[in-house]
C-alpha cells in the first residue's frame, strides 16, 4: 500500500492504494536533459520510436466501452512491431480487477500540483502483451465505483492529465508521441503545449489527440478555468469556446494531429448535424485531420475458439451455429425453431443508437416470422418500452435489461440478423463482432458502419434515418435468409472480412512517423 505523508499546506489529503507486488526505487528520478529529447542509442530497443498512450479506460483492465477495447488492442498491436516502444497510463480505479491488482508493480509517488492543490499521485505498473501500463493512484478520486458520471469529473482527470505529465521525468521516459483520447485526457496535450512547453525535454513531444465521440467534449464554465484547471489567462483562448470551457476544442487547437475512429466520421463531425457544435473548430483543423478506422481483437471474437459460445464453428463449416441458435432461443424461451430468423439489438438503449426507429416499426416487424432479442441498459423509457413488449409478445421477442458479456457473445453466435440503426456511430464494434460469428449486419450507413459494412458482401445498409427505409431492408434480409444456399455464402464473406488491427495499426504507424520527420 502506498501513503501520502500530510502535508503542511493548504493541501487536500489523499491516500493511494493497490496491492503492491513489491516496492522497487525508480532507477532514475530525476530525467536528463537533452536538447534531442533522447539518449545516445546503441541498442536496438532504445531505437524504438515512443509512444505513450493516455485514456481513461483499457482492456483487460477496466472496460464501460469501445475505448477501453482500442486502448487495450491497438496498443498489443502497435508493441508487437519492432517499431515502438508502446506505454499506455490509466487512473487506478478500484474497479480494477483484483486478479491484475494483485500482480501491479510499485514503482514510488510524487506530488502533483494542479492550481492550489497540491495531490499524492501514486505510480503502479505491469507488463503485459509486450506493452507497458502505468497506473496513476489517487484514492480521493479513484476509490469509487466506476469510471465516469461524478460531480467533480473535470478535477478527476484534470488531475489525472497533470499526473501524466508530472510522471515522465521520475520514470525518465519522454514520448516521441504522446496519444491522447477523447476529452478525459485533453488536458494532458494542453498542459504539454502550455505549461510545459517551455520545459525543455518536453519540447520534442508530438501530441496527437483522438475523437471517439465528439458529443462528449468535457465543457464547463469558465468560472473554473485557474481555480480547477489551473489554465490562466494568455491560454484561455485555446479552451475557451461559446463562452464556456471546451477541453475538446482545446486539444483540436494545440495537438500537431488529431483523428477519428472512422474515415467517415472525420468528414462527418466537419458537419452540424454530427459535430454537436465544434464543427467550426473541425473545418478550421481540418488540415491536421485523419480517421483511420478501428479494429477488434480477432482472437478474443473467434467463433472457432471462444469458451462462451454454446458450440464452436468455423466460416467453412456453420452447421454449428445452429446449436448456438437452439441453445439461445431455449435459455431465452422463445419457441426453438431453426427456419425462424432471430434479429438482435446489443446496444445501449439510448436515442442516437436508432432506439426511436425500432420502436416506430417493431410491431410491424413483429407481424413476420422473426424472433427479436434486445440486450442492453440505457435510457428508463426505452428499457421500460422493451420490457413491456416483452411481455405482450413472449414467443416474438426476449428483452434483456442487464449488461452481460457471457449472453452478448451467446446473442452474437445465436442470431441470424443483427440490426444497427445508429444515428450516428464514430467507429461500432458490435458490427464487426457480428460478422465474425457468421451474423449479417443490418446497419445505417452513418460513420464506421459506412465504412465496415458493404451491401451484400458481409451484411446490408440503409442511408436515411428513417423508419421504414430500416424496415425495408430488414425485410430484404428475412426474404434472403430463405435461400440457404446464398445466406451461407453471405455468412462466410461476413465472417472472413478482415477487421483484425494489423491494417489499422499500420496506419497509425505511419501517422506517427509522419508526425515525427
Amino acid at each position: 500500500m502506498a501513503t501520502a505523508k500530510t502535508t503542511k499546506s493548504n493541501e487536500t489529503k489523499n491516500t493511494g492504494s493497490a496491492t503492491a507486488k513489491k516496492t522497487v526505487k525508480p532507477a532514475n528520478k530525476t530525467a536528463k536533459k537533452s536538447t534531442t529529447n533522447t539518449a545516445k542509442n546503441t541498442s536496438v530497443a532504445e531505437e524504438k520510436k515512443k509512444i505513450l498512450f493516455v485514456a481513461s479506460e483499457s482492456t483487460p483492465f477496466i472496460a464501460t466501452g469501445g475505448l477501453a477495447e482500442v486502448i487495450g488492442s491497438l496498443s498489443k498491436a502497435l508493441a508487437s512491431s519492432d517499431k515502438f516502444d508502446v506505454r499506455v497510463v490509466i487512473p487506478l480505479y478500484s474497479d480494477i480487477k483484483k486478479e491484475y491488482r494483485d500482480k501491479f508493480t510499485y514503482l514510488g509517488n510524487l506530488y502533483v500540483h494542479l492550481a492550489w492543490r497540491n495531490q499524492y499521485c501514486g505510480i503502479f505498473t505491469y507488463v503485459k502483451d509486450g506493452v507497458t501500463f502505468y497506473f496513476i493512484d489517487n484514492e480521493f478520486y479513484f476509490k469509487r465505483p466506476g469510471c465516469y458520471g461524478y460531480y467533480d469529473d473535470g478535477e478527476r482527470f484534470a488531475f489525472f492529465s497533470r499526473s501524466v505529465l508530472e510522471i515522465m521525468p521520475f520514470l525518465n521516459f519522454y514520448p516521441d508521441v504522446m496519444h491522447c483520447h477523447d476529452w478525459q485526457s485533453a488536458l494532458s496535450a494542453i498542459y504539454l503545449k502550455t505549461n510545459y512547453c517551455f520545459r525543455e525535454e518536453y519540447q520534442f513531444i508530438r501530441a496527437l489527440f483522438t475523437i471517439h465521440n465528439i458529443e462528449y467534449q468535457g465543457q464547463y464554465s469558465l468560472d473554473l478555468l485557474c481555480d480547477l484547471f489551473d489554465i490562466f489567462g494568455e491560454y484561455r483562448y485555446l479552451v475557451e469556446y461559446k463562452n464556456s470551457i471546451n477541453l475538446m476544442k482545446g486539444a483540436i487547437e494545440c495537438c500537431e494531429r488529431f483523428s477519428t475512429v472512422s474515415p467517415r466520421y472525420a468528414e462527418e463531425i466537419k458537419n452540424a448535424y454530427y459535430a454537436h457544435g465544434l464543427e467550426d473548430i473541425v473545418r478550421k483543423n481540418e488540415f491536421k485531420l485523419c480517421g483511420i478506422l478501428n479494429g477488434i481483437d480477432d482472437l478474443s471474437y473467434n467463433c472457432e475458439l471462444d469458451s462462451h459460445l454454446f458450440a464452436n464453428y468455423k466460416p467453412d463449416d456453420f452447421s454449428n451455429k445452429a446449436v448456438c441458435k437452439k441453445e439461445l432461443q431455449n435459455m431465452l424461451n422463445l419457441p426453438q425453431n431453426s427456419e425462424t430468423p432471430i434479429i438482435s439489438m446489443v446496444s445501449r438503449l439510448v436515442s442516437h443508437k436508432g432506439l426511436d426507429l425500432v420502436t416506430n416499426v417493431i410491431e410491424e416487424l413483429l407481424q413476420e416470422d422473426v424472433q427479436v432479442i434486445i440486450l442492453g441498459t440505457g435510457d428508463a423509457s426505452f428499457e421500460g418500452y422493451f420490457m413491456e413488449l416483452a411481455k405482450r409478445y413472449p414467443d416474438k421477442i426476449s428483452a434483456n435489461i442487464v449488461f452481460n458479456g457471457d449472453l452478448s457473445r451467446k446473442i452474437y453466435s445465436g442470431s441470424d440478423i443483427f440490426l444497427m440503426p445508429s444515428k450516428s456511430e464514430p467507429c461500432g464494434l458490435s458490427q464487426m463482432i457480428a460478422c465474425r460469428y457468421g451474423t449479417i449486419p443490418v446497419v445505417r450507413e452513418t460513420g464506421g458502419l459506412f465504412d465496415s459494412i458493404k451491401p451484400l458482401h458481409n451484411g446490408y445498409t440503409f442511408a436515411n434515418y428513417n423508419a421504414h427505409d430500416m424496415l425495408y431492408v430488414l425485410r430484404q434480409a428475412i426474404f434472403d435468409y430463405k435461400n440457404k444456399e446464398e445466406w451461407s455464402k453471405l455468412m462466410y464473406r461476413a465472417a472472413t472480412t478482415d477487421f483484425s488491427w494489423s491494417h489499422s495499426a499500420k496506419e497509425y504507424e505511419s501517422l506517427y512517423l509522419d508526425m515525427l520527420k
